[in-house]
């Protein structure tokens, strides 16, 4: 299958969370968007990549080699990727920081997406790093949450997300375009996107909003 990233190039730029999810509809798969409380850290951010999955439970106690498996997951982070993380539910404690932040930006990530929770938001705002989580806590994952696997199938609300299939954020929430469907999802989002240009331009020079819905089918 081809690199979208590298198929669409600049074109990704045109692309919006709510097309994705129109277009997803449209091909039956009605669950693409991860919950509604996972948010950018900024409104201004978009994340868009291939996704590199990691979970993380609840622990009671440190075990011996705490970070160990979310340590091996950023180290094998490479250019385009995004970590989408679950930690199952938890939140006692911030999976995610600054730091975590740092070293995955240097492999190349180029955004991450969990589940959980956060931290160090100052300094992750200050690098432009996006970042979409569930809240906020200062509390660190030590002794509380620990990872148990990297690059396997994970469950995020109703959705499935793979590695290797697309993730697409923004102010709107976050979008699982499966890797199959990819090279279909993305030219028809982009028609949309033309479309709905022009239904908004005859919207706002004041033509019925039910002629246009009958000629376009799109709202």
């Amino acid at each position: 299958m081809p690199d979208m990233l590298q198929v669409l190039g600049p074109q990704k730029d045109l692309l919006y969370s709510s097309v994705l999810a129109d277009v997803l509809d449209s091909l039956g798969q009605r669950h693409s968007a991860l919950p509604c409380d996972i948010r950018p850290l900024r409104p201004a951010w978009k994340v868009f990549g291939r996704a590199v999955t990691l979970t993380a439970v609840a622990v009671s106690a440190a075990p011996e080699k705490p970070y160990a498996v979310e340590l091996e997951c950023i180290d094998a982070l490479q250019a385009g990727d995004v970590l989408v993380a679950t930690t199952q539910g938890h939140r006692g404690s911030a999976l995610w920081g600054e730091l975590l932040s740092t070293a995955a930006r240097a492999h190349g990530a180029v955004g991450v997406v969990l589940d959980g929770l956060t931290r160090d938001a100052a300094r992750i705002l200050d690098m432009d790093f996006p970042v979409f989580a569930a809240g906020l806590c200062p509390l660190d994952s030590k002794g509380r949450l620990d990872g148990i696997a990297h690059g396997q199938q994970i469950r995020i609300g109703d959705s499935t997300v793979r590695p290797g299939d697309y993730i697409f954020g923004d102010i709107d929430g976050v979008v699982v375009v499966p890797a199959e469907l990819a090279e279909k999802v993305f030219p028809l989002a982009l028609k949309k996107v033309t479309a709905e240009n022009r239904v908004r331009e005859e919207l706002a020079q004041g033509r019925s909003v039910r002629e246009v819905f009958a000629e376009y089918e799109i709202l």
